[in-house]
């Protein structure tokens, strides 16, 4: 990894909050020598059915911020979710901070912008955020010294945070016995995706590694973090030295049985514009639901 500044001996504090209805960990990381934080990967709330908005997992990590005297930085996107809509602009309006996303959102507009049909007045050029990282980018969290790692597969437009020992991998990877994620999305790539999961598996053994998702598979409890060291050795879909032929045609023979995520539509509408709702000729908040196009 000698393309990255790796450091292993600062350890960022690390908070996670765990939303059950979408199965989503955000995290406040705190730089330890300073009361900068970050968020990453926040949520908003949403009752699909009832086309109602809240905002209590967000609140929860609000509260956690002030109650601890620290200051908000950084609202960070791994990437465009597709299972759950982002907080970011909540979190930002209420802390301050600045939103960073991979500079490839662009190529996730364009993708969606058609699918969703949107005017000329939605931007591609992904000035929602207010940050666009690129590969082996570096920013600060107070003195604690952050960089990226671009890991597309999942979508084009993923990223890898790491803080000190501690990568925060999105959804290019799951605990060991999840495995990885989809890539049948729009952009999506079975073969990018293992490339990328690699590139991670090359971090230090010790790295502490954050996940985005976790759903307890065979009914264990909720779990978040692991190692690099673990991952190679007991990913059931890429650990153990499993090939890239091997992952491509798992990855592709798994994808074409899953359904699309539950939220996947009101998500892409409002984390391609960093977590803004989408409005009507009026001014007034509304989704779209395109037909036969995902």
């Amino acid at each position: 990894m000698s393309n990255y500044p790796v450091d292993m001996s600062v350890t960022p504090e690390v908070k996670a909050f765990f939303d059950p209805d979408t199965n989503t960990i955000s995290y406040v990381v705190k730089d330890p020598a300073s009361a900068a934080c970050a968020v990453i990967d926040s949520v908003m709330d949403i009752d699909y059915a009832a086309g109602r908005i809240t905002y209590k997992h967000a609140d929860k990590i609000i509260s956690w911020i002030t109650d601890n005297g620290l200051k908000l930085e950084w609202i960070i996107e791994t990437h465009v979710h597709a299972d759950h809509l982002s907080a970011a602009p909540y979190i930002q309006q209420k802390l301050g901070g600045k939103i960073g996303i991979g500079d490839k959102i662009m190529v996730v507009q364009n993708t969606f912008g058609k699918v969703f049909n949107e005017g000329t007045e939605f931007q591609r050029d992904g000035s929602q955020f207010d940050a666009l990282f690129a590969d082996g980018d570096t920013y600060k969290i107070g003195n604690l010294e952050a960089f990226t790692i671009y890991t597309p597969g999942h979508t084009p437009a993923c990223m890898v945070h790491v803080m000190g020992n501690a990568a925060f991998v999105g959804d290019t990877l799951f605990m060991p016995d999840g495995g990885s994620a989809r890539a049948d999305f729009p952009g999506g790539d079975a073969g990018q995706l293992y490339d990328s999961i690699q590139k991670v598996l090359a971090l230090p053994d010790e790295m502490r590694l954050f996940m985005c998702h976790d759903y307890g598979p065979n009914g264990r409890d909720i779990q978040w973090e692991t190692t690099v060291a673990e991952e190679k050795a007991h990913n059931i879909h890429v650990g153990g030295g499993k090939t890239r032929a091997d992952f491509i045609r798992f990855r592709t023979e798994r994808d074409q049985q899953l359904a699309m995520p539950r939220l996947i539509i009101p998500s892409l509408q409002v984390n391609m514009r960093a977590g803004d709702i989408p409005t009507d000729k009026d001014g007034n908040p509304m989704l779209k639901v395109p037909v036969n196009k995902l």
